[in-house]
């Protein structure tokens, strides 16, 4: 008879994660470890703004040949807000026209609701480097040079995207939907940087760069700065994927594990699973 996989086995696991604040903690318990979750983020809708109505007016004219959708959330919140300009048929019909790129699952589930015809949809792990690659493996379909790109941006401006699409000749035009604010209440990040410069989280999991950027700006406000940083290096830091992964070498953060699939589950099952042998290598 095997031995039962008891996961984390104890361990106290930090995540910052704020819309999926609840699943993440039982994902945690399940898998054997004690959650300490600490949001740390909001979304803040940012229109209907400029960009997205000089966005939609453009679209109608045909002057992006490619759209690039970033998030669900993102895509879902762009329709909202060029609703109250452009009725929702004419919008879909519009996007109908244009060559639609989907960068993975959550925007891809949206277009499908809205039947959107989805041209070309990005593969894992879903950054800006797949979707220059999945662009270069169908230039012929979606050729880039002296057409209009519009990109549907994701809280954050993505920079090495859109010089990516410049050096292939596009012209490109960011849309941004909604930007990432702290949360209205910062005590329990407040808490989670007293545990981790107190030695009491064995595993930090971090699902994107805006929960670093937040956690170091908190901790900046409370002179721990260098003292998280230090803490963090001390624990497993598991990341959901390569661009969160290279914020955290960028801050001066090791890390220790990226999961198969940048799914949430995936990065709290195999933390879980890897975290004995990462602890003796730690």
């Amino acid at each position: 008879m095997t031995e039962k996989n008891t996961g984390f086995r104890g361990l106290r696991v930090l995540s910052l994660e704020s819309r999926r604040s609840r699943e993440i903690g039982l994902l945690i318990s399940n898998n054997g470890g004690v959650p300490v979750v600490a949001p740390s983020t909001r979304e803040v809708p940012s229109g209907p703004n400029p960009e997205e109505l000089k966005f939609a007016s453009g679209l109608l004219k045909d002057q992006f040949a490619i759209v690039i959708f970033m998030t669900g959330v993102g895509t879902r919140a762009l329709l909202q807000a060029i609703e109250s300009v452009c009725p929702r048929e004419q919008f879909v019909a519009a996007m109908s026209r244009a060559k639609v790129v989907a960068r993975g699952p959550k925007p891809t589930a949206v277009l499908r609701e809205l039947e959107v015809p989805i041209a070309l949809t990005v593969p894992e792990p879903n950054t800006w480097r797949e979707i220059l690659q999945a662009l270069d493996a169908n230039a012929e379909k979606l050729p880039l040079n002296g057409v209009g790109v519009a990109v549907q941006e994701h809280g954050e401006p993505s920079p090495e995207l859109y010089a990516g699409l410049k050096e292939r000749g596009a012209d490109v035009f960011p849309v941004p939907v909604y930007q990432w604010a702290l949360p209205e209440d910062t005590i329990p990040l407040r808490n989670a940087i007293n545990a981790l410069t107190k030695n009491q989280i064995d595993v930090s999991l971090f699902t994107s760069s805006i929960q670093l950027r937040h956690l170091l700006r908190i901790a900046e406000e409370m002179q721990l700065r260098e003292e998280v940083v230090h803490a963090l290096n001390e624990t497993i830091v598991a990341s959901i994927g390569p661009v969160t992964s290279e914020t955290l070498r960028e801050n001066g953060i090791k890390v220790s594990m990226e999961p198969s699939h940048p799914k949430m589950g995936f990065l709290v099952k195999e933390a879980a699973e890897q975290s004995a042998d990462l602890l003796r290598k730690e």
